[in-house]
């Protein structure tokens, strides 16, 4: 940082030949004053493109959704979740009482039909699968494999597939 901030200096006093003293007398940096807070920096930032009327960049409304973008986010959104309900798993198990053989007893002993307890399997088991598929599709990127839109599209709706057929037969079981 030093050299940087020293350079105009030194170029200065080797083109004049003049002493340091001299040139550091003369020499004038066109940088923001260090006397500026952070507060004051913002507000003159805000100020002068508030002033220009441009929209803030990027805004969500200029894109057009697509394949891709949904799943990207959707990947985000699923690791959050799968972290989220792996955090909650493990204090539950360490901070409820009992175990984990009662803790199925009372969801037994509820009587919820088939199609509740099939269609909750299915929501657990969707965002692993759909989170596994496309880690592998992200795996392949990673190889230089599938990068044209047309097989970014292809491969996510072959992620979609996968993941709700793989779900299905984790819920089956």
């Amino acid at each position: 940082m030093a050299a940087l901030l020293l350079r105009p200096v030194g170029r200065y006093c080797l083109h004049g030949h003049l002493s340091p003293q001299l040139c550091i007398r003369k020499i004038h940096f066109s940088a923001v004053p260090l006397g500026t807070s952070a507060k004051e920096e913002m507000e003159r930032f805000w100020n002068k493109n508030t002033g220009s009327n441009r929209p803030l960049s990027p805004h969500i409304t200029i894109y057009s959704w697509s394949l891709p973008m949904a799943m990207s986010i959707g990947h985000r959104g699923t690791g959050v979740a799968l972290s989220a309900g792996v955090s909650l798993f493990g204090l539950s198990a360490l901070l409820l009482p009992g175990n984990f053989e009662s803790h199925l007893e009372l969801v037994k002993s509820l009587s919820l039909g088939p199609v509740l307890i099939h269609s909750a399997k299915f929501a657990l088991a969707f965002p692993l699968t759909y989170h596994t598929w496309n880690g592998v599709r992200h795996l392949m990127w990673d190889l230089g494999k599938g990068l044209k839109i047309p097989q970014l599209t292809q491969s996510g709706v072959a992620v979609l597939v996968l993941s709700v057929l793989s779900s299905l037969g984790l819920a089956a079981m």
